[in-house]
């Protein structure tokens, strides 16, 4: 079979859902044709989430990324849009660190307190079933994202995610280290 048709029909097989909880949560998942400390260490990388995390359709370019990746650690993205006069920043602060199984951070760039994400890592077999959990403070806070399309970027990120995936293969690539539970 042609790798990009079996790739294509796995990614058909893996369409991200994403669904309104309730009047403040969001929920999208996503499984993915890798173990789960491989989408981990795609995640946690910086040289390797700058290679997914901006949808092209948004017109966004990342102009810088920082992380810290531990309990209390801050994370800070930079964007520029064509549209926009000033770059706009996204940060916030690490509440959970479990490494290869869950991430929890708040978002704080509008001045005020955002929505806590958390990330759930699960591995099933050879595949992982990632689930982000975005709670919002209010349920005008999640009208506001959805009506602005915000919360629309994650299934084309996920698209560019699969692809990063794709050359992360541990059992072929000696060159990938793979951080330990000792470095978070």
């Amino acid at each position: 079979m042609d790798v990009r048709q079996e790739s294509n029909s796995t990614q058909k097989k893996n369409r991200t859902t994403v669904e309104r909880k309730s009047e403040r949560e969001l929920v999208t998942t996503r499984l993915f044709n890798a173990p789960a400390q491989i989408v981990f260490h795609a995640w946690t990388t910086p040289e390797l989430f700058q290679r997914w995390w901006v949808p092209p359709s948004f017109g966004l370019t990342l102009l810088s990324y920082e992380a810290d990746f531990r309990v209390g650690g801050h994370y800070r993205l930079v964007f520029s849009h064509p549209a926009a006069p000033e770059p706009m920043a996204f940060f916030g602060t690490y509440l959970e660190v479990t490494p290869h199984s869950r991430l929890v951070w708040t978002n704080e760039e509008a001045g005020e307190p955002g929505q806590v994400t958390t990330v759930t890592f699960v591995e099933q077999g050879s595949q992982t079933l990632l689930t982000v959990h975005d709670l919002y403070p209010s349920k005008q806070a999640l009208d506001e994202a959805i009506a602005s399309e915000s919360t629309g970027a994650l299934p084309e990120q996920f698209e560019q995610l699969d692809t990063i995936l794709l050359t992360l293969d541990c059992l072929h690539d000696p060159n990938l280290i793979l951080p330990t539970t000792e470095a978070f």
